[in-house]
């Protein structure tokens, strides 16, 4: 019976306690509210927006019985039937290749208000803001000096992303971090997520990343069918060029010997005539295989649907200052209480 109510809390002694002390919470509250305030407005704001992205699903075999049955029993056959050794799940990782990443460099982009209008690169290297605290580090860095690095120097010039200097490869670990992509296990619908510091930068670099992940599905898709379309170009010219070459061996023997009777004259001239037909016949065949690869390209490239457009952000989504601050000074009120009834709960 003593044990309880010494596990009792006095409310009224906390009270008391609290506001012996109050004048602490006088102190310590505004005091957050006011620091909270000034750190919070100096972090730049952002804005979000997305693409949600449907590409084609390559699904050459239906899977017939076996298909059927296997879905009787739980199983989902559809991504083992696919021929894609990159499926859409794979789409996300595409963001850790410095190759892909370094190709947003080139993106053409116009600030909200005009006053910007480069490319991607030069944005994310010139026209960053930043807290005052970053200058100040920055400075004092470059009063040390740097070591000589390789890489590039422009965004615009050709180089190899995969050597880069300290600059450049922070500038993509940035871009990294701006665009995400994400991947519906269950629907295969792409997700493109976008910050940036400008609201208009940040639609156009969303539509800018959906184009360009569309074009390396479609180069992916169609790689195989445009080699063969290359091959067969250059064997249907080379063809063709052959039979226009016979085609005038024969007709200039042919009004050579017009009146020649003799059959040695008549022999040749009827070699030369089935040597054309014979390449006319090579180059007939090879051109309709190449109007087939051409075909099989258009048949290859994937249809994209926008289930949802980037749209021009209206609200900033981050930082949140309200919630930043109000969470500060939550935290210093508790903070401060605990230290005003330290003596009573290290008592207890």
């Amino acid at each position: 019976m003593e044990q309880n109510q010494n596990n009792v809390i006095d409310l009224r002694a906390l009270w008391k306690k609290i506001m012996e002390r109050r004048r602490l919470f006088y102190i310590t509250l505004p005091v957050a509210f006011v620091l909270s305030s000034l750190y919070i407005i100096c972090i730049p704001r952002s804005y979000d927006t997305n693409v949600k992205l449907a590409p084609e699903m390559e699904n050459p075999m239906s899977g017939g019985t076996l298909g059927s049955l296997a879905s009787s029993f739980g199983f989902d056959l559809s991504n083992l039937e696919s021929t894609d050794a990159i499926s859409p799940l794979l789409y996300p990782d595409l963001m850790d290749d410095n190759g892909f990443v370094s190709k947003f460099f080139n993106f053409k982009v116009t600030s909200a208000d005009g006053k910007i209008n480069t490319n991607y690169h030069d944005y994310l290297r010139d026209h960053q803001k930043a807290a005052w605290w970053v200058y100040v580090i920055e400075w004092v860095k470059g009063l040390f000096p740097k070591s000589q690095e390789e890489g590039v120097a422009s965004g615009d010039g050709d180089y190899n992303p995969y050597v880069l200097s300290r600059d450049e490869s922070n500038l993509i670990k940035k871009i990294q971090g701006n665009v995400k992509f994400s991947t519906d296990k269950k629907t295969g619908v792409i997700t493109i997520q976008v910050r940036d510091q400008d609201k208009l930068i940040c639609k156009t670099v969303a539509d800018s990343a959906c184009s360009q992940l569309q074009k390396f599905i479609t180069n992916y898709r169609t790689n195989k069918a445009r080699i063969d379309l290359d091959y067969y170009t250059k064997l249907a010219a080379d063809a063709k060029h052959s039979y226009e070459r016979a085609r005038q061996l024969y007709g200039s023997y042919s009004d050579r010997n017009m009146d020649v009777v003799l059959e040695s004259y008549r022999a040749k001239q009827e070699d030369l005539e089935n040597d054309m037909q014979l390449k006319f016949n090579t180059y007939s065949t090879l051109n309709t295989q190449l109007q087939a690869a051409k075909a099989k390209v258009q048949e290859r490239t994937p249809a994209f649907t926008v289930i949802k457009g980037a749209e021009v952000p209206v609200k900033p989504s981050a930082p949140k200052r309200m919630i930043f601050v109000l969470g500060a000074t939550f935290l210093a009120f508790v903070g401060t209480l605990l230290y005003s009834l330290k003596d009573i709960l290290l008592k207890d």
